[in-house]
């Protein structure tokens, strides 16, 4: 049978790593929670730290830590004391949109634009790549960087076989295509490796794009976020103020849940959410003109209206859209008179009026 002189320090910290922050995927020691900590006894206590808008999500952590420690054997006796400190107000934006954590992180990137989705497969790294392009058109020095670490697909999408250089500087130099500077960490990997990394290895990865990467100045860093809510969200956060996030969606019912959860996350750590884009949104037959709704029709503006966030538009299903794609020619290049580019141009142009107002 377990005894208290059996309960270690190491073991209190190995049960709190499987206590979660609500609606992310990173523990609570990670995190830096876990303050004086003491062990002794069969008796542990500590300082659970945290700084948060939602005193619900602190007592829920609180109520997780202790109920996982009461069930370690050899624990008698479990003291948390919760110490919720306020965050700091979020910086005010100006006309050159919010200051960066770091001065020395994207230092001449006037705005940092997240692309988000809570889930998969809603064509956010489509959206991404024609964003970008988009802003380029309006005239704007425009970046884009995948740090869909996963899934990295920007390579593909716009059409880059090339590797990047390391410069004079020891910085990675971004490859130019369409006039618009792309990062990705498929210009680095063969196209069949699968990506295998923890927690610690994706943050740090996202973290060399951020830094290592020769950006140069830029009006816009548009940046493609893995689907979901973890560790790259996490790390782009404390690594720098994001101007924004644009939250992409389809009309399904399932993706709009996850979408709220995205949204909520960006809310959290204090990120203005410029507003939700719905995607596939319907289907216009090009030769009769007719509209069909395939995957229902109007939730992403629903769900703008009840968050009360921006509804920047809909974005028609197009076959063009993904044979542009899959030949590296985004359709903003390939078609750019078309109706899924004008969206597009429209989405482009709400954008930079919200960073620049």
């Amino acid at each position: 049978m377990s005894t208290a002189a059996e309960v270690t320090e190491e073991k209190v910290l190995e049960t709190l790593r499987t206590v979660r922050f609500p609606g992310l995927s990173r523990d609570i020691v990670s995190f830096g929670f876990i303050k004086d900590l003491a062990v002794g006894g069969g008796n542990v206590s500590f300082r659970l730290e945290i700084t948060t808008e939602s005193p619900r999500a602190a007592e829920q952590i609180q109520r997780d830590a202790t109920e996982r420690l009461q069930a370690l054997p050899g624990v008698l006796a479990v003291t948390i004391r919760l110490d919720l400190r306020e965050p700091s107000p979020a910086p005010p934006r100006g006309a050159a949109g919010v200051p960066p954590a770091d001065p020395g992180i994207l230092a001449d990137v006037r705005f940092k634009i997240a692309v988000a989705s809570g889930k998969g497969g809603v064509g956010k790294s489509t959206v991404a790549a024609n964003l970008a392009l988009s802003l380029q058109r309006l005239g704007r020095r425009v970046g884009l960087m995948d740090s869909d670490i996963y899934g990295p697909s920007q390579q593909m999408m716009m059409g880059i076989d090339e590797k990047p250089y390391v410069n004079e500087a020891n910085q990675i130099v971004p490859i130019e295509r369409y006039g618009v500077r792309v990062m990705s960490l498929g210009f680095l990997m063969d196209v069949d490796q699968p990506v295998i990394w923890r927690g610690p290895m994706v943050m740090k990865a996202v973290e060399q794009f951020l830094q290592d990467v020769a950006w140069g100045k830029l009006d816009d860093l548009v940046i493609d976020l893995p689907p979901g809510t973890g560790d790259a969200h996490l790390t782009l956060t404390q690594k720098i103020h994001l101007s924004g996030a644009v939250i992409v969606t389809t009309p399904q019912d399932v993706s709009l849940i996850d979408a709220r959860k995205g949204l909520a996350m960006f809310q959290k750590v204090n990120v203005p959410v410029l507003g939700i884009v719905e995607n596939m949104s319907y289907y216009l037959c090009p030769s009769c003109g007719n509209r069909e709704e395939i995957f229902k029709h109007g939730g992403g503006r629903r769900t703008a209206e009840q968050l009360r966030v921006p509804f920047l538009g809909e974005i028609p299903l197009d076959a063009r859209v993904a044979a542009g794609g899959d030949a590296g020619r985004p359709i903003v290049i390939a078609e750019p008179r078309s109706g899924v580019t004008e969206a597009y141009l429209r989405i482009a142009e709400e954008v930079t009026r919200q960073l620049e107002g």
